[in-house]
């Protein structure tokens, strides 16, 4: 399918690794003359930005921890101590801190985009479960962070939510006590979190590349969801790609430095920078802005089993997707009803956030329960009933035809090219 040549090493050093660990000819394989279908718009480029961020992360995080006491008594001193003291150390706090929001929305984009072009579809299941496991990895990941500061908001959405574990019968309380070191939120939990905090982003980078893995047998979906049929369907990776992966990174970097220069507490809740006190429970305690659909999910069933069991669910069930979605057209750009499906579904996991950031009161618990019912009703009920019932477009009989239309048309028939007005 790819029809490049393969690599050549010119200079002696280079034959010489090549003969011995061939990693140059794989870089070159899988990042220069990679065919990649020609019709990837810019939501094709937030895979790249996710790859950007995650080593941003794993940067800034390797700088603050040579800095950071996780000691539940020298915890936030530290932190401030970073702040006023440690030569940059704002920057690299606050680059740290907002680069986890950066990250979600990046990783929300990216799945969103994937839900809409059928992404998830065969071949590419094994690409999407790896994708889902990276994003479960990341929750927990930006969870544990979100408590090392040690203020009153971490304090007690730590407490919230390792006390939810209880809830499972027989061994909650065992697995509680565990992931707390005793019987209450204090220093062992913290250097529990602050471990797995330091760990789990390099577990994430092993599993980004099984899943850069993963996307190079098949090759990358587009947004026609058609299989390349010839090379008149696709382009290398090289310059076309990379330009625009490149193009892209620096557009999204300049909107991340804007938090980070202008509005660097934006993101964050004021109560963080009080020191904990577990004599005193904040009026409203609110996680960070990308946990709040499945708060609002957990916050809207009176059962803490309940509660807890559908949060998890709503966190898992994407990755059954492969095997819900039933259709055989993967984009919705020929699937009219599934289109219309795909936006309720977006206005219904903004809304879930929109709740989740609200007092669990009111009408905002009645909202959350009919969004989660619609949230859980889309995946089990609707995605498989579309699939059976649905009528689709016609598709283009390649991706060449569906760039250039009628154009495409002539020339894949190798027909005289159109004159424009024709």
């Amino acid at each position: 399918m790819s029809g490049h040549p393969t690599y050549v090493p010119k200079s002696a050093a280079a034959k010489w690794l090549e003969s011995r660990l061939p990693i140059l000819g794989l870089a070159h394989s899988s990042f220069v003359v990679f065919p990649n279908p020609r019709n990837l718009n810019y939501w094709w480029t937030f895979g790249g930005i996710l790859a950007f961020m995650l080593v941003a992360q794993i940067a800034t995080g390797v700088v603050l921890v040579m800095h950071y006491t996780p000691q539940s008594s020298l915890a936030f001193a530290s932190v401030e101590h970073i702040m006023r003291d440690v030569n940059y150390g704002w920057l690299f706090r606050y680059a740290h801190a907002n680069g986890a929001s950066m990250f979600f929305l990046a990783l929300y984009i990216h799945m969103f985009r994937g839900l809409y072009y059928g992404s998830y579809k065969a071949p590419r299941e094994v690409l999407w479960i790896l994708g889902c496991i990276i994003f479960v990895m990341a929750v927990a990941t930006a969870f544990m962070g979100y408590v090392l500061p040690w203020g009153q908001m971490s304090f007690w959405g730590a407490t919230v939510i390792t006390s939810l574990f209880s809830a499972i019968p027989f061994v909650g309380d065992q697995i509680t006590i565990w992931l707390w070191g005793g019987y209450a939120v204090d220093n062992a939990t913290l250097n529990r979190f602050f471990s797995l905090h330091y760990l789990l982003p390099f577990m994430i980078l092993g599993v980004v590349i099984l899943h850069i893995w993963a996307l190079h047998v098949p090759g990358s979906n587009n947004p026609a969801g058609i299989e390349p049929q010839s090379e008149k369907d696709t382009l290398p990776f090289h310059p076309y790609f990379t330009i625009k992966d490149g193009f892209a990174v620096v557009c999204f970097m300049i909107f991340y430095f804007w938090f980070v220069f202008y509005v660097p507490n934006y993101l964050g809740d004021a109560d963080n920078y009080i020191e904990a006190n577990p004599l005193q429970t904040p009026v409203h305690i609110v996680p960070e802005w990308y946990y709040l659909p499945f708060y609002a999910i957990l916050r809207s069933i009176p059962s803490k089993l309940g509660g807890t069991a559908l949060m998890f669910a709503a966190v898992l069930i994407p990755a059954f997707l492969p095997w819900l979605d039933t259709s055989k057209v993967k984009s919705a750009a020929y699937r009219p009803l599934y289109k219309i499906f795909f936006w309720l579904f977006v206005a219904c996991v903004l809304g879930l956030g929109y709740c989740g950031s609200k007092p669990p009161e009111g009408i905002y618990v009645v909202a959350s329960r009919l969004l989660a019912i619609y949230y859980f009703l889309h995946f089990l009920v609707i995605l498989p009933l579309l699939g059976q019932y649905e009528k689709t477009r016609p598709l283009p009989a390649s991706i060449f035809e569906s760039v250039l239309g009628e154009r495409g048309k002539h020339l894949a028939a190798g027909a005289k090219p159109l004159q424009p007005g024709e």
